[in-house]
């Protein structure tokens, strides 16, 4: 099933409880999109699947950037690890070599 990877945001098992107490299962999916999302650091569109409550959580923090840099490593997916890695490696500036 989907899941949003940068939130970590999956289906959730729930139960429907009736008048006479019968409790009927469901699955509740949340809404992922697959969306290109702008880096600034990269200065590219990166391609994700992400749920729309964390499109909404991304335009308060200002922007892509901040958002999966203050992000716990395992709410993160692979490819979205891989993004911050190249993120974090743009904003560090080129390394000096001793010689």
């Amino acid at each position: 099933m989907a899941r949003c990877e940068l939130s970590g945001k999956s289906p959730v098992v729930k139960n429907l409880v009736s008048h006479s107490n019968i409790k009927t299962k469901s699955v509740a999916s949340p809404n992922i999109q697959k969306k290109q999302l702008y880096s600034q650091a990269l200065n590219e569109f990166v391609s994700l699947k992400v749920a729309a409550s964390t499109l909404r959580t991304i335009e308060n923090k200002g922007s892509f950037d901040s958002y999966i840099l203050r992000q716990p490593e395992q709410k993160l997916s692979k490819r979205a690890l891989e993004v911050r890695k190249r993120i974090r490696k743009k904003l560090a500036g080129p390394s000096k070599k001793k010689v």
